[in-house]
């Protein structure tokens, strides 16, 4: 496979900064390093191929080399449009990877990356918000029949494989990696709060201590958002559907409101909900002068943008990532990063320590698909518990950190109804 003349990149002059990248975060991934060693040994993926639409930045390009390592002929496209990385995809491409992704491509090279992606026939896909699995299900599905099965990574990935599956129109089998203990515990409490404030830091340089920040949901995202907010010095705000979900922000220490009062007071706004129309006009209308907005969730449609442009006089770009809306009384509200994913349009995402254990879930999860996809079913089922049990030593392990284990008369005494 001649990797240079099938992809689709930017700029190949870009792989040496890329290698760099990909090297750095390879030190700070024990956990993936240990999975792809026992790849190289073990070969799960031997002749098949595997197609990847993830973030593509460094640690995902590290996930794919470890596929790599497996065997796999592996191709890779972004799943968002501004969170590619073009030194990371030349990279890739010299190390024997086909990509299909640009930073920043427009919706029809976006679709036409996804779909050229699906068009070298994989056997397994790894997948992130669901986009290569809606594509295979509606408009080509003349590509479905080798696929064995996959992984996904987000929870609005889990929510469209789920519809597809109450809908009986799942055609393979899915691991709904999101909802293991070592992603939502680790991956979206504490890599999206960290995330998410390097993104809106870095692209604002304002001060967070003192001001008012209103996180939408209180989902392990969320509660990641609004713990890191509050460590910086915020007053935090949160609105929230599920009672349940409110009583624990309140619980914990948070304001809990409507939005259309949070949308008040907020000086920073961070959406993290899955859901569309989160802020849209009636909250625009009531916000305070200079109010920023930011999302969190996977799609760019959680703050309104239709109804921000429609309520405008003007709009431009005051600085890289941000762009400043002037609504017809004068007051200024701000939007970052498109509305996109502010932790990987505006950031670099996760910390690698983090994505560590998520990328060896997806790496292990794959492969066990492989081995069980004929006695599955088409379903989205969770990662095997003992899986999310070796990530987690494996963690433990590179932390040099040991734990106690249970006696035989311990666990004889949990088993028993005697007492």
């Amino acid at each position: 496979m001649n990797t240079v003349s099938e992809s689709i990149v930017k700029d190949m002059s870009l792989a040496h900064n890329g290698h760099l990248k990909i090297d750095w975060v390879k030190e700070h991934m024990p956990v993936l390093n240990r999975i792809r060693e026992r790849f190289e040994k073990e070969q799960p993926f031997a002749g098949l191929k595997v197609a990847i639409s993830l973030h593509l930045e460094a640690k995902t390009a590290y996930l794919a080399k470890v596929v790599q390592a497996g065997g796999a002929e592996v191709t890779i496209t972004g799943s968002n449009p501004l969170s590619t990385q073009d030194d990371i995809c030349a990279a890739l491409v010299e190390d024997g990877i086909r990509v299909f992704a640009k930073y920043n491509p427009d919706p029809a090279e976006y679709k036409e990356h996804l779909i050229k992606t699906l068009e070298t026939r994989p056997d397994l896909i790894i997948d992130d918000g669901g986009d290569l699995i809606t594509i295979l299900h509606s408009e080509r599905r003349d590509l479905l029949s080798q696929v064995r099965g996959g992984a996904e990574e987000t929870t609005t990935g889990i929510l469209r494989l789920k519809a597809l599956e109450k809908e009986g129109k799942l055609e393979f089998p899915m691991v709904a990696v999101n909802d293991a203990f070592c992603k939502y515990l680790f991956d979206n409490r504490y890599g999206t709060g960290q995330s998410v404030w390097d993104g809106i830091n870095r692209t604002t340089n304002l001060v967070v201590a003192g001001k008012t920040v209103v996180v939408a949901g209180y989902g392990w995202c969320g509660k990641g958002v609004a713990m890191r907010a509050k460590g910086l010095g915020a007053k935090v705000i949160v609105t929230e559907i599920d009672p349940i979900k409110a009583v624990e922000a309140y619980m914990d220490g948070f304001e809990v409101m409507p939005m259309l009062e949070a949308a008040k007071h907020g000086d920073y706004f961070v959406t993290v909900t899955g859901n569309r129309d989160i802020i849209s006009k009636e909250h625009f209308a009531v916000m305070k002068d200079g109010a920023i907005l930011s999302n969190a969730g996977h799609f760019d449609v959680e703050v309104n943008k239709v109804d921000l442009n429609a309520m405008s006089t003007s709009s431009r770009i005051v600085r890289k990532d941000i762009e400043e809306f002037v609504l017809a009384d004068g007051r200024k509200v701000y939007l970052l990063a498109e509305g996109r994913l502010v932790n990987l349009a505006a950031g670099d995402g996760h910390p690698a320590e983090i994505m560590d254990m998520t990328f060896a879930l997806q790496a292990v999860s794959l492969a066990y698909v492989n081995e069980q996809y004929k006695n599955i079913g088409k379903k989205v089922l969770n990662v095997p518990f003992e899986l999310d049990q070796m990530v987690a030593q494996y963690k433990l392990e590179a932390l040099n950190i040991g734990i106690d284990k249970l006696t035989n008369e311990q666990k004889s005494y949990l088993e028993s109804w005697v007492e």
